[in-house]
C-alpha cells in the first residue's frame, strides 16, 4: 500500500458499535492506514464524508434513500454491503436457499440445510404440514424474520406432536439434527474466513424423547441434560470435537460470499451424528459479533486493506 490514508465510515447501532469498535480496532487500523470515522444520523449523511467506504449495518427506507443519493455523488466509495443482499438474510427460508446452489469440490465432505418448512398464517395446521414434509420430531420452531429484534430470536424445541399446540403460524419449522452438541461458527471479512467450535443444542437420543417435555423454549434448552453434564464436561466436548478441514470450510465461506453478494457475515454450521462427512448449515447472520473472536482486530484490519486496495485500482483504472 502506498502512504495514503483511506477513510472508513461506519454507522452501527450503539450496541454495535461499544463492541466492535474498540480502541484495540482503531489502532490496529490507524497503523495500517486506515481511519475510522462515526457517521451522525442526525446529520445528512452526503454531508458527511469523504469516505473512502461506508460499511453499516442499518436498514430502513431512509437509511437506503441516503445511501443513495451519496453513492450518486461518491460512485467509487465502497459501500459494505448492499441493503437488498443485507435483507435477503432477514427471511429464514430465503437466507438458506442459496446453500444448496453451492458446488463443493475435492474432498468427501457436502454440505447442505436441514429439511425445513414455513407455514402460513391461517393455512394448514403445524402437524399436517409436518407430515406432508415428512419432518419427524424434534423440531425446531423458528420465526421467520430474523433481523436481529427480541422476537427474531424467540425459538423452541418441540419434541412432540403436543408441543405444537404452544405455536401459532406464520411459523418456521426445521429438523432438529444431533450433531454431538457442537456447533462451527464461521466468521467471514472479505476473502478472510475463521472457523471457531461453540457450545450448542445437546444431542437428544430416541429413547430420552418419551420423557421430556412437549415443548422447549431457547432459554430453557440448558436445563435439558443438565443433570446429565456440566460446564466441565461440555468444555471437554468441546475440546474432543474435530473442526472440519479449513479447506471445506474456506470453499463453502468463499461461495457463499459470492452468492449472497456479502463481505460481512457468519454462518453456524453442524456435523451431522449419522454422516459424518455431512454438515449443515442452520443459519446465517449479517455483520456477527466479530469481537468475540480471538484478534478480530487483525482479521478486520486485513479485510480493511483488501477495500482500500480495491478502491484504489477502481480510482486508477477510472472506475
Amino acid at each position: 500500500m502506498s502512504e495514503r490514508r483511506f477513510r472508513f465510515g461506519y454507522v452501527l447501532a450503539p450496541k454495535k458499535v461499544s463492541s466492535f469498535i474498540q480502541d484495540s480496532l482503531i489502532n490496529h487500523a490507524q497503523q495500517k492506514g486506515i481511519d475510522l470515522f462515526p457517521i451522525y444520523l442526525n446529520k445528512p449523511l452526503i454531508e458527511q464524508g469523504p469516505f473512502d467506504c461506508i460499511f453499516h449495518k442499518l436498514y430502513g427506507p431512509e437509511w437506503r434513500k441516503q445511501l443513495e443519493e451519496f453513492s450518486l455523488r461518491n460512485p467509487t466509495t465502497i459501500i459494505v454491503d448492499p441493503i437488498d443482499a443485507i435483507e435477503k438474510l432477514h427471511n429464514r427460508i430465503s437466507m438458506l436457499e442459496v446453500v444448496n446452489e453451492l458446488k463443493i469440490t475435492g474432498g468427501d465432505e457436502n454440505i447442505g440445510i436441514p429439511i425445513q418448512i414455513f407455514v402460513e398464517e391461517n393455512s394448514e395446521s403445524l402437524l399436517d404440514a409436518i407430515t406432508r414434509q415428512g419432518l419427524h420430531f424434534p423440531v425446531i420452531a423458528k420465526p421467520l424474520i430474523a433481523n436481529g429484534t427480541a422476537d427474531s430470536h424467540q425459538m423452541s424445541l418441540v419434541l412432540k406432536p403436543e408441543g405444537l399446540q404452544g405455536l401459532k403460524p406464520p411459523i418456521v419449522l426445521q429438523e432438529f439434527v444431533n450433531h454431538g452438541g457442537v456447533i462451527f461458527k464461521v466468521y467471514v471479512a472479505g476473502e478472510h474466513v475463521k472457523c471457531v467450535k461453540r457450545r450448542s443444542l445437546p444431542d437428544i437420543p430416541e429413547e430420552k424423547l418419551g420423557t421430556l417435555e412437549n415443548l422447549i423454549s431457547f432459554s430453557q434448552i440448558s436445563n435439558l441434560t443438565a443433570q446429565d453434564q456440566n460446564d466441565d464436561s461440555f468444555a471437554e466436548l468441546i475440546e474432543k470435537a474435530v473442526m472440519p478441514p479449513s479447506r471445506f470450510v474456506t470453499d463453502v465461506a468463499n461461495q457463499l460470499r459470492d452468492a449472497l453478494k456479502l463481505h460481512l457475515f457468519n454462518f453456524d454450521m453442524i456435523r451431522d451424528n449419522k454422516v459424518g462427512n455431512r454438515y449443515l448449515v442452520i443459519d446465517i447472520n449479517y455483520f456477527p459479533g466479530y469481537a468475540k473472536m480471538p484478534n478480530y482486530e487483525t482479521m478486520l484490519t486485513a479485510f480493511f486493506l483488501d477495500i482500500a486496495r480495491e478502491k484504489q485500482n477502481n480510482e486508477s483504472l477510472g472506475i
